[in-house]
């Protein structure tokens, strides 16, 4: 879960419809499993809550950001093996926690020049997956 945290606040609804995603179906955790697990990250400080109810988001720590970091190549190793996932999806969703990874960064080290820079190259990767899709 730190891994799919690492991409950003989610809430527990949101984790188990992304692992079901991408798993192509073939694991689709009940709330029994994840909401423990998302509590017990809380209480080891690797995971902060806010809000109540279904609109309790979760998001990593700096403490959770570091583990993910150190974790990175074991939670990548672990999307590699999830079975019905084609090559093409994997490698997508490893550039996309590469770019996370890196976006987080922004949050806590980037100057206020390099956010802006940053905020118009995402814009830009924005509007060029877009012209993509319509290709």
């Amino acid at each position: 879960m730190l891994g799919l945290l690492a991409e950003g606040p989610q809430n527990g609804y949101a984790v188990i419809k992304t692992i079901a995603e991408r798993t192509g179906g073939a694991w689709k955790p009940s709330p029994g499993s994840v909401y423990p697990t998302l509590e017990q990250l809380v209480d080891e400080e690797l995971v902060v809550s806010t809000g109540d109810g279904r609109k309790t988001l979760f998001e990593l720590t700096d403490a959770g950001r570091a583990e993910a970091e150190a974790k990175a190549d074991e939670i990548a190793a672990a999307w590699e093996s999830t079975p019905g996932m084609p090559d093409s999806q994997r490698e997508f969703f490893e550039a996309l926690r590469k770019l996370v990874g890196v976006v987080h960064v922004f949050r806590t080290s980037a100057t206020e020049e390099q956010t802006q820079a940053a905020t118009e190259k995402i814009d830009g990767l924005r509007r060029d997956l877009l012209q993509v899709l319509s290709d």
